[in-house]
């Protein structure tokens, strides 16, 4: 289990990189959603996930929360982080089969 000094680094990371935008359109040229602004609204949503676990965390070591709050909240953060490191697992197996492809 993740220490809570490496849950607040990871946390971190995910706001610098959507701070910075990782250089991302806000659109295509169809005028649909961009895949580097999808990326980046899921990684948000994950980071979103992050601190409303830790705010029930907190809030339950203060006494002002609920036990089953807790374990939704990180449940629900645990499934986030779940799906995101999957999806980034078929986008590098995905780019590793095109680079694969003879030219």
């Amino acid at each position: 289990m993740a220490s809570p000094t490496v849950a607040a680094n990871a946390y971190a990371n995910l706001a610098r990189i959507l701070d910075t935008g990782g250089g991302a359109a806000k659109g295509s040229e169809a005028g649909g959603l961009s895949f580097g602004a999808v990326l980046k609204d899921a990684i948000g949503s994950v980071l979103d996930a992050g601190r409303k676990s830790d705010a029930q965390t907190v809030a339950m070591a203060a006494g002002k929360a609920n036990v089953m709050d807790v374990v939704t909240a990180v449940a629900e953060t645990d499934v986030a982080v779940s799906t995101l490191v999957s999806v980034r697992d078929r986008v590098i197996q995905s780019y590793e089969d095109i680079m694969k492809m003879p030219i």
